[in-house]
Protein backbone atom coordinates (compact mmCIF):
# COMPACT_ATOMS: atom_id res chain seq x y z
CA UNK A 1 0.00 0.00 0.00
CA UNK A 2 1.08 3.60 -0.68
CA UNK A 3 -0.33 6.97 -0.13
CA UNK A 4 -2.31 6.68 -2.81
CA UNK A 5 -3.87 3.18 -2.33
CA UNK A 6 -7.05 3.48 -0.26
CA UNK A 7 -7.32 1.20 2.97
CA UNK A 8 -10.16 -1.02 3.50
CA UNK A 9 -11.78 1.36 6.31
CA UNK A 10 -11.75 3.59 3.00
CA UNK A 11 -13.09 1.48 0.52
CA UNK A 12 -15.65 0.62 3.17
CA UNK A 13 -16.39 4.37 4.01
CA UNK A 14 -17.03 5.14 0.17
CA UNK A 15 -19.56 2.07 -0.73
CA UNK A 16 -23.20 2.43 -1.39
CA UNK A 17 -25.22 2.55 1.61
CA UNK A 18 -27.28 -0.12 1.29
CA UNK A 19 -23.96 -2.03 0.68
CA UNK A 20 -22.26 -0.44 4.14
CA UNK A 21 -25.64 -1.55 5.57
CA UNK A 22 -25.09 -5.28 4.91
CA UNK A 23 -26.27 -7.82 7.52
CA UNK A 24 -23.06 -9.12 8.85
CA UNK A 25 -24.45 -12.02 11.09
CA UNK A 26 -27.74 -13.59 11.62
CA UNK A 27 -28.59 -11.32 14.43
CA UNK A 28 -28.84 -8.63 12.04
CA UNK A 29 -30.39 -10.31 9.26
CA UNK A 30 -34.05 -8.80 9.06
CA UNK A 31 -37.17 -10.53 7.32
CA UNK A 32 -37.33 -14.26 5.35
CA UNK A 33 -38.28 -15.78 8.40
CA UNK A 34 -39.93 -18.53 6.80
CA UNK A 35 -36.50 -19.74 5.21
CA UNK A 36 -33.45 -18.46 7.98
CA UNK A 37 -36.00 -17.46 11.01
CA UNK A 38 -35.43 -19.39 13.87
CA UNK A 39 -37.05 -23.62 14.01
CA UNK A 40 -36.03 -23.33 10.12
CA UNK A 41 -33.56 -26.18 8.63
CA UNK A 42 -31.59 -23.67 6.87
CA UNK A 43 -31.24 -21.44 10.33
CA UNK A 44 -30.58 -25.29 12.25
CA UNK A 45 -27.80 -26.35 9.35
CA UNK A 46 -25.96 -22.86 9.69
CA UNK A 47 -25.81 -22.65 13.59
CA UNK A 48 -24.34 -26.39 13.55
CA UNK A 49 -21.77 -25.03 10.90
CA UNK A 50 -23.69 -27.55 8.42
CA UNK A 51 -23.43 -26.69 4.78
CA UNK A 52 -25.55 -28.06 1.46
CA UNK A 53 -25.83 -26.11 -1.86
CA UNK A 54 -28.90 -23.93 -2.64
CA UNK A 55 -30.88 -21.63 -5.06
CA UNK A 56 -31.89 -18.80 -3.84
CA UNK A 57 -35.07 -16.71 -5.98
CA UNK A 58 -36.55 -14.01 -5.73
CA UNK A 59 -37.23 -10.18 -6.77
CA UNK A 60 -34.50 -7.88 -6.02
CA UNK A 61 -33.45 -6.54 -2.90
CA UNK A 62 -34.40 -8.69 -0.55
CA UNK A 63 -31.49 -10.37 1.18
CA UNK A 64 -30.38 -13.25 -1.23
CA UNK A 65 -26.64 -12.06 -1.66
CA UNK A 66 -26.66 -10.65 1.74
CA UNK A 67 -27.76 -13.54 3.23
CA UNK A 68 -25.37 -16.09 1.59
CA UNK A 69 -22.57 -13.68 2.79
CA UNK A 70 -24.08 -14.08 6.00
CA UNK A 71 -24.07 -17.87 6.03
CA UNK A 72 -20.45 -18.04 4.90
CA UNK A 73 -19.24 -15.93 7.99
CA UNK A 74 -21.42 -17.88 10.28
CA UNK A 75 -19.71 -21.38 9.01
CA UNK A 76 -16.52 -19.81 8.67
CA UNK A 77 -16.54 -20.85 5.09
CA UNK A 78 -14.46 -19.44 2.12
CA UNK A 79 -16.89 -17.27 0.11
CA UNK A 80 -15.85 -16.94 -3.34
CA UNK A 81 -18.49 -14.78 -5.59
CA UNK A 82 -19.05 -14.82 -9.25
CA UNK A 83 -21.61 -13.13 -11.02
CA UNK A 84 -22.90 -15.29 -14.31
CA UNK A 85 -23.28 -11.30 -16.02
CA UNK A 86 -19.38 -11.45 -16.83
CA UNK A 87 -18.02 -15.09 -15.31
CA UNK A 88 -17.44 -18.12 -17.95
CA UNK A 89 -17.19 -21.29 -17.75
CA UNK A 90 -13.18 -20.74 -16.99
CA UNK A 91 -14.12 -18.71 -14.14
CA UNK A 92 -16.19 -21.28 -12.65
CA UNK A 93 -13.36 -24.11 -13.19
CA UNK A 94 -10.82 -21.78 -11.71
CA UNK A 95 -13.21 -21.30 -8.81
CA UNK A 96 -13.47 -25.31 -8.03
CA UNK A 97 -9.66 -25.35 -8.56
CA UNK A 98 -9.11 -22.72 -5.87
CA UNK A 99 -11.64 -24.84 -3.68
CA UNK A 100 -10.05 -28.47 -3.99
CA UNK A 101 -6.43 -26.88 -3.28
CA UNK A 102 -7.73 -24.57 -0.19
CA UNK A 103 -9.61 -27.72 0.94
CA UNK A 104 -6.50 -29.98 0.75
CA UNK A 105 -4.36 -27.47 2.46
CA UNK A 106 -6.51 -26.57 5.35
CA UNK A 107 -9.77 -28.62 4.79
CA UNK A 108 -11.62 -25.46 4.16
CA UNK A 109 -15.13 -25.30 2.88
CA UNK A 110 -15.92 -22.84 -0.05
CA UNK A 111 -19.18 -21.75 -0.43
CA UNK A 112 -19.20 -20.80 -4.60
CA UNK A 113 -21.95 -17.77 -4.68
CA UNK A 114 -23.20 -17.27 -8.58
CA UNK A 115 -25.06 -14.33 -8.54
CA UNK A 116 -27.91 -13.96 -11.45
CA UNK A 117 -27.04 -17.80 -12.29
CA UNK A 118 -30.28 -18.11 -14.02
CA UNK A 119 -27.87 -16.19 -16.83
CA UNK A 120 -25.58 -19.33 -17.04
CA UNK A 121 -25.89 -21.72 -20.29
CA UNK A 122 -26.43 -24.86 -20.18
CA UNK A 123 -23.39 -25.93 -20.43
CA UNK A 124 -21.65 -23.84 -17.75
CA UNK A 125 -24.49 -24.76 -14.85
CA UNK A 126 -23.20 -28.41 -15.91
CA UNK A 127 -19.76 -27.87 -15.06
CA UNK A 128 -20.76 -27.01 -11.33
CA UNK A 129 -22.36 -30.90 -11.01
CA UNK A 130 -19.22 -32.56 -10.17
CA UNK A 131 -17.92 -30.04 -8.50
CA UNK A 132 -21.41 -30.11 -6.15
CA UNK A 133 -21.52 -33.80 -6.46
CA UNK A 134 -17.91 -34.48 -4.44
CA UNK A 135 -18.41 -31.16 -2.01
CA UNK A 136 -15.89 -29.70 -3.61
CA UNK A 137 -17.86 -26.51 -3.35
CA UNK A 138 -21.24 -25.73 -1.54
CA UNK A 139 -23.45 -23.81 -4.46
CA UNK A 140 -25.43 -20.96 -3.66
CA UNK A 141 -26.94 -19.39 -6.58
CA UNK A 142 -29.31 -16.29 -6.48
CA UNK A 143 -31.59 -15.22 -9.80
CA UNK A 144 -34.24 -13.29 -9.75
CA UNK A 145 -36.20 -15.43 -12.18
CA UNK A 146 -37.98 -18.69 -11.53
CA UNK A 147 -35.32 -21.85 -11.38
CA UNK A 148 -37.45 -24.47 -12.95
CA UNK A 149 -37.64 -21.79 -16.34
CA UNK A 150 -34.21 -20.85 -16.10
CA UNK A 151 -32.11 -23.42 -14.18
CA UNK A 152 -30.94 -26.87 -15.20
CA UNK A 153 -33.16 -29.94 -13.65
CA UNK A 154 -29.72 -31.97 -13.26
CA UNK A 155 -28.92 -28.85 -11.02
CA UNK A 156 -31.82 -27.84 -9.21
CA UNK A 157 -31.60 -31.43 -8.03
CA UNK A 158 -29.14 -31.20 -6.09
CA UNK A 159 -29.96 -28.14 -4.19
CA UNK A 160 -32.52 -26.78 -2.16
CA UNK A 161 -34.38 -24.22 -3.16
CA UNK A 162 -35.48 -21.27 -1.00
CA UNK A 163 -38.64 -18.24 -2.70
CA UNK A 164 -37.43 -15.34 -0.79
CA UNK A 165 -40.26 -13.19 -0.67
CA UNK A 166 -40.67 -8.98 -1.03
CA UNK A 167 -39.55 -7.40 2.62
CA UNK A 168 -42.76 -6.30 4.66
CA UNK A 169 -43.49 -2.58 5.32
CA UNK A 170 -42.47 -2.47 8.79
CA UNK A 171 -39.06 -3.89 7.88
CA UNK A 172 -38.20 -1.64 5.01
CA UNK A 173 -39.12 0.64 7.64
CA UNK A 174 -36.87 -0.73 10.19
CA UNK A 175 -33.86 -1.03 7.93
CA UNK A 176 -34.28 2.54 6.92
CA UNK A 177 -34.43 3.71 11.10
CA UNK A 178 -31.06 1.23 11.27
CA UNK A 179 -29.18 3.41 8.29
CA UNK A 180 -30.30 6.78 10.09
CA UNK A 181 -29.38 5.74 13.10
CA UNK A 182 -26.12 3.55 12.38
CA UNK A 183 -23.23 6.05 13.17
CA UNK A 184 -20.63 3.60 12.14
CA UNK A 185 -21.54 2.20 8.85
CA UNK A 186 -24.83 4.26 8.36
CA UNK A 187 -25.98 8.05 8.72
CA UNK A 188 -26.32 8.56 12.21
CA UNK A 189 -22.89 10.69 12.56
CA UNK A 190 -24.85 13.35 10.46
CA UNK A 191 -26.94 16.22 11.50
CA UNK A 192 -29.46 14.82 9.75
CA UNK A 193 -33.76 14.09 10.40
CA UNK A 194 -36.09 13.17 8.14
CA UNK A 195 -39.33 15.49 7.69
CA UNK A 196 -42.85 13.39 9.12
CA UNK A 197 -43.91 11.12 6.56
CA UNK A 198 -40.21 10.46 4.61
CA UNK A 199 -39.66 6.99 5.65
CA UNK A 200 -43.33 6.33 4.87
CA UNK A 201 -42.58 7.41 1.65
CA UNK A 202 -39.46 5.01 0.81
CA UNK A 203 -41.17 2.19 2.20
CA UNK A 204 -43.77 3.11 -0.46
CA UNK A 205 -41.66 3.76 -3.32
CA UNK A 206 -39.18 0.41 -1.94
CA UNK A 207 -42.06 -1.83 -3.05
CA UNK A 208 -40.19 -4.48 -1.15
CA UNK A 209 -36.64 -3.46 -2.11
CA UNK A 210 -34.62 -2.45 0.71
CA UNK A 211 -31.80 -1.43 -1.65
CA UNK A 212 -34.18 1.28 -3.48
CA UNK A 213 -35.20 2.73 0.11
CA UNK A 214 -31.55 3.23 1.17
CA UNK A 215 -30.35 4.33 -2.02
CA UNK A 216 -33.18 7.05 -2.54
CA UNK A 217 -32.37 8.04 1.19
CA UNK A 218 -28.40 8.48 0.21
CA UNK A 219 -28.89 10.15 -3.14
CA UNK A 220 -31.12 12.92 -1.36
CA UNK A 221 -28.80 13.18 1.49
CA UNK A 222 -25.70 14.02 -0.79
CA UNK A 223 -27.92 16.10 -2.88
CA UNK A 224 -28.38 18.20 0.27
CA UNK A 225 -24.48 18.05 1.19
CA UNK A 226 -25.18 17.51 4.29
CA UNK A 227 -21.57 16.88 6.40
CA UNK A 228 -20.58 15.54 10.18
CA UNK A 229 -20.45 18.93 11.83
CA UNK A 230 -22.18 20.42 9.81
CA UNK A 231 -25.37 22.61 9.88
CA UNK A 232 -28.65 20.47 10.68
CA UNK A 233 -30.63 19.56 7.58
CA UNK A 234 -34.13 18.45 7.22
CA UNK A 235 -34.73 16.16 4.35
CA UNK A 236 -38.49 16.61 3.14
CA UNK A 237 -40.28 14.12 1.78
CA UNK A 238 -40.33 16.36 -2.18
CA UNK A 239 -36.33 15.76 -1.68
CA UNK A 240 -37.23 11.80 -1.69
CA UNK A 241 -39.76 11.65 -3.96
CA UNK A 242 -36.81 13.54 -6.51
CA UNK A 243 -34.10 11.09 -5.64
CA UNK A 244 -37.05 7.99 -5.57
CA UNK A 245 -37.71 8.85 -9.22
CA UNK A 246 -40.46 6.43 -10.60
CA UNK A 247 -39.92 3.05 -9.22
CA UNK A 248 -39.08 0.30 -11.71
CA UNK A 249 -42.28 -2.16 -12.62
CA UNK A 250 -41.11 -5.98 -11.59
CA UNK A 251 -42.49 -8.26 -14.34
CA UNK A 252 -40.46 -10.99 -15.34
CA UNK A 253 -40.71 -12.74 -18.61
CA UNK A 254 -41.50 -15.99 -16.91
CA UNK A 255 -42.28 -15.65 -13.37
CA UNK A 256 -44.88 -12.70 -13.34
CA UNK A 257 -46.41 -13.48 -16.93
CA UNK A 258 -47.62 -16.66 -16.03
CA UNK A 259 -48.86 -16.07 -12.29
CA UNK A 260 -50.26 -12.87 -13.12
CA UNK A 261 -52.04 -14.03 -16.25
CA UNK A 262 -53.33 -17.02 -13.98
CA UNK A 263 -54.52 -14.40 -11.21
CA UNK A 264 -56.25 -12.42 -13.97
CA UNK A 265 -57.97 -15.48 -15.05
CA UNK A 266 -58.71 -16.14 -12.21
CA UNK A 267 -60.39 -13.17 -10.95
CA UNK A 268 -62.60 -12.99 -14.36
CA UNK A 269 -63.86 -16.29 -13.23
CA UNK A 270 -64.68 -15.42 -10.24
CA UNK A 271 -66.21 -12.01 -11.63
CA UNK A 272 -64.17 -9.82 -9.44
CA UNK A 273 -63.68 -6.61 -11.94
CA UNK A 274 -61.43 -4.63 -10.02
CA UNK A 275 -58.98 -7.53 -9.31
CA UNK A 276 -59.20 -8.28 -13.10
CA UNK A 277 -58.71 -4.73 -14.23
CA UNK A 278 -55.35 -4.41 -11.20
CA UNK A 279 -53.95 -7.65 -13.32
CA UNK A 280 -54.71 -6.10 -15.94
CA UNK A 281 -52.80 -2.86 -15.54
CA UNK A 282 -49.94 -5.19 -14.37
CA UNK A 283 -49.30 -6.90 -17.14
CA UNK A 284 -49.67 -3.84 -19.62
CA UNK A 285 -47.35 -2.04 -17.37
CA UNK A 286 -44.79 -4.35 -17.15
CA UNK A 287 -44.71 -4.54 -20.95
CA UNK A 288 -47.11 -7.57 -21.64
CA UNK A 289 -48.20 -7.88 -25.13
CA UNK A 290 -51.70 -6.67 -25.53
CA UNK A 291 -52.03 -8.68 -27.87
CA UNK A 292 -51.83 -12.17 -25.79
CA UNK A 293 -53.73 -11.02 -23.16
CA UNK A 294 -56.48 -10.40 -25.63
CA UNK A 295 -55.74 -13.38 -27.39
CA UNK A 296 -56.21 -15.21 -23.60
CA UNK A 297 -60.06 -13.17 -22.90
CA UNK A 298 -60.99 -14.49 -26.21
CA UNK A 299 -60.52 -18.17 -24.58
CA UNK A 300 -61.99 -17.32 -21.43
CA UNK A 301 -64.98 -15.90 -23.21
CA UNK A 302 -66.09 -19.38 -24.81
CA UNK A 303 -63.98 -21.69 -21.84
CA UNK A 304 -65.77 -19.90 -18.98
CA UNK A 305 -68.71 -17.75 -19.82
CA UNK A 306 -69.91 -19.61 -23.34
CA UNK A 307 -73.61 -19.47 -23.72
CA UNK A 308 -74.42 -18.25 -20.20
CA UNK A 309 -73.83 -14.53 -22.61
CA UNK A 310 -73.27 -15.18 -26.06
CA UNK A 311 -72.37 -11.62 -26.58
CA UNK A 312 -68.80 -12.21 -24.27
CA UNK A 313 -67.15 -13.74 -27.18
CA UNK A 314 -68.05 -11.34 -29.37
CA UNK A 315 -67.67 -8.36 -26.73
CA UNK A 316 -63.50 -10.49 -26.75
CA UNK A 317 -62.96 -10.66 -30.50
CA UNK A 318 -64.18 -7.00 -30.48
CA UNK A 319 -61.62 -6.12 -28.05
CA UNK A 320 -58.75 -8.11 -29.72
CA UNK A 321 -59.49 -6.50 -33.07
CA UNK A 322 -59.26 -3.04 -31.25
CA UNK A 323 -56.08 -3.63 -30.23
CA UNK A 324 -54.78 -4.44 -33.28
CA UNK A 325 -55.95 -1.49 -34.81
CA UNK A 326 -55.95 1.41 -32.51
CA UNK A 327 -52.42 0.28 -30.01
CA UNK A 328 -51.06 0.95 -26.74
CA UNK A 329 -51.69 3.34 -24.95
CA UNK A 330 -55.03 3.86 -25.77
CA UNK A 331 -55.90 0.39 -26.75
CA UNK A 332 -56.08 -0.35 -22.74
CA UNK A 333 -58.81 0.95 -22.59
CA UNK A 334 -60.94 -1.04 -24.97
CA UNK A 335 -58.95 -4.32 -22.73
CA UNK A 336 -60.98 -2.67 -19.95
CA UNK A 337 -64.24 -2.37 -20.99
CA UNK A 338 -64.11 -5.97 -22.40
CA UNK A 339 -62.29 -7.28 -18.73
CA UNK A 340 -65.38 -6.03 -16.45
CA UNK A 341 -67.79 -7.36 -19.07
CA UNK A 342 -66.44 -10.95 -19.07
CA UNK A 343 -65.94 -10.54 -15.43
CA UNK A 344 -69.23 -9.55 -14.55
CA UNK A 345 -70.64 -12.09 -17.24
CA UNK A 346 -72.97 -14.82 -16.08
CA UNK A 347 -70.31 -17.82 -15.84
CA UNK A 348 -70.81 -21.49 -17.41
CA UNK A 349 -68.15 -23.87 -18.88
CA UNK A 350 -70.13 -26.02 -20.37
CA UNK A 351 -69.14 -25.59 -23.65
CA UNK A 352 -65.89 -26.53 -22.98
CA UNK A 353 -66.76 -29.63 -20.83
CA UNK A 354 -68.68 -30.04 -24.13
CA UNK A 355 -65.62 -30.67 -26.17
CA UNK A 356 -63.35 -32.08 -24.21
CA UNK A 357 -65.98 -35.00 -23.28
CA UNK A 358 -66.58 -34.91 -26.99
CA UNK A 359 -62.63 -35.22 -27.69
CA UNK A 360 -62.84 -38.39 -24.77
CA UNK A 361 -64.84 -40.11 -26.67
CA UNK A 362 -62.84 -39.77 -30.07
CA UNK A 363 -60.15 -40.82 -28.22
CA UNK A 364 -61.38 -43.87 -26.68
CA UNK A 365 -63.50 -44.78 -29.32
CA UNK A 366 -62.11 -44.12 -32.55
CA UNK A 367 -63.65 -41.69 -34.94
CA UNK A 368 -67.12 -43.22 -35.09
CA UNK A 369 -68.84 -43.40 -38.85
CA UNK A 370 -72.23 -41.34 -38.73
CA UNK A 371 -75.17 -42.91 -38.95
CA UNK A 372 -76.17 -43.46 -43.10
CA UNK A 373 -78.72 -40.90 -43.43
CA UNK A 374 -76.24 -38.26 -42.67
CA UNK A 375 -73.72 -39.57 -45.03
CA UNK A 376 -72.95 -37.08 -48.04
CA UNK A 377 -75.25 -38.76 -50.76
CA UNK A 378 -73.95 -36.00 -53.60
CA UNK A 379 -71.01 -37.66 -55.11
CA UNK A 380 -71.66 -40.85 -57.67
CA UNK A 381 -72.24 -44.10 -56.14
CA UNK A 382 -73.56 -42.51 -52.29
CA UNK A 383 -76.81 -43.62 -52.91
CA UNK A 384 -76.17 -46.79 -54.18
CA UNK A 385 -74.39 -46.96 -50.86
CA UNK A 386 -77.47 -46.28 -49.03
CA UNK A 387 -76.34 -42.43 -48.13
CA UNK A 388 -78.80 -40.06 -46.97
CA UNK A 389 -81.83 -42.81 -47.52
CA UNK A 390 -84.65 -42.12 -44.84
CA UNK A 391 -82.94 -38.27 -43.44
CA UNK A 392 -85.77 -36.14 -42.15
CA UNK A 393 -85.41 -32.36 -43.48
CA UNK A 394 -85.93 -30.92 -40.14
CA UNK A 395 -87.21 -27.18 -42.35
CA UNK A 396 -90.39 -29.58 -43.42
CA UNK A 397 -90.94 -30.65 -39.75
CA UNK A 398 -91.23 -26.77 -38.39
CA UNK A 399 -87.23 -26.95 -37.37
CA UNK A 400 -87.61 -29.95 -35.29
CA UNK A 401 -87.78 -33.69 -35.68
CA UNK A 402 -86.92 -37.03 -33.77
CA UNK A 403 -84.07 -39.04 -35.49
CA UNK A 404 -80.44 -40.20 -34.76
CA UNK A 405 -77.53 -37.92 -35.13
CA UNK A 406 -75.18 -39.50 -33.08
CA UNK A 407 -73.22 -42.46 -34.40
CA UNK A 408 -74.62 -45.72 -33.15
CA UNK A 409 -72.34 -46.67 -30.37
CA UNK A 410 -73.04 -43.06 -29.01
CA UNK A 411 -76.46 -42.99 -29.37
CA UNK A 412 -77.75 -41.49 -25.61
CA UNK A 413 -74.66 -39.65 -25.08
CA UNK A 414 -74.95 -36.52 -23.66
CA UNK A 415 -72.01 -33.30 -23.77
CA UNK A 416 -73.85 -30.34 -23.09
CA UNK A 417 -75.69 -29.55 -20.14
CA UNK A 418 -77.46 -26.03 -19.63
CA UNK A 419 -76.25 -24.19 -16.52
CA UNK A 420 -76.57 -20.94 -16.35
CA UNK A 421 -77.67 -17.52 -17.94
CA UNK A 422 -78.98 -17.47 -21.57
CA UNK A 423 -77.73 -21.59 -22.45
CA UNK A 424 -80.96 -22.08 -19.71
CA UNK A 425 -83.14 -20.22 -22.42
CA UNK A 426 -81.29 -22.30 -25.02
CA UNK A 427 -82.42 -25.46 -23.47
CA UNK A 428 -85.82 -24.67 -22.59
CA UNK A 429 -86.34 -24.10 -26.31
CA UNK A 430 -84.76 -26.93 -27.20
CA UNK A 431 -87.16 -28.68 -25.02
CA UNK A 432 -90.54 -26.67 -26.25
CA UNK A 433 -88.52 -27.37 -30.03
CA UNK A 434 -89.26 -30.93 -29.04
CA UNK A 435 -92.45 -31.08 -27.90
CA UNK A 436 -93.95 -29.47 -30.22
CA UNK A 437 -92.03 -32.25 -32.51
CA UNK A 438 -93.83 -34.89 -31.60
CA UNK A 439 -97.41 -33.56 -31.02
CA UNK A 440 -97.14 -31.79 -34.49
CA UNK A 441 -94.99 -33.90 -36.40
CA UNK A 442 -98.31 -35.86 -38.23
CA UNK A 443 -98.96 -32.40 -39.71
CA UNK A 444 -95.44 -31.57 -40.51
CA UNK A 445 -95.20 -34.51 -42.29
CA UNK A 446 -97.46 -33.31 -45.33
CA UNK A 447 -95.11 -31.62 -47.06
CA UNK A 448 -92.12 -32.81 -46.28
CA UNK A 449 -89.30 -34.79 -48.08
CA UNK A 450 -85.91 -36.37 -47.69
CA UNK A 451 -83.69 -34.25 -48.57
CA UNK A 452 -79.77 -33.98 -48.58
CA UNK A 453 -77.85 -31.45 -46.74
Amino acid sequence: MDLFTPSDEELAAAAPLAARMRPRALAEFVGQQQIIGPGTVLRGSVERGELFSMIFFGPPGTGKTTLARVIAAETKARFVPLSAVNAGTADVRAAIKGAREARALGKARTILFIDEIHRFNKAQQDALLPAIEDAVVFLIGATTENPYFEVNSALISRCQLYRFAPLAPELIAQIVETALGDAQRGLGELPLTIAPGGVDFLVEAAHGDARVALNALEAAVRARGVQAGGEPATIAVAELRDAAQKSPVVYDREDAHYDTISAFIKSMRGSDPDAAVYYLAAMLAGGEDPKFVARRMIVFASEDVGNADPTALLVAVAASRAVEFVGMPECRINLSQAVIYLALAPKSNAAYKAIDAAFSDVEREGNEPPPPHLRDASYRGAKELGHGEGYKYPHSFGGWVEQQYLPDKLVGRTYFEARFGEEMSMAERLRERKVRGRHGGDAATRGAQDQDE
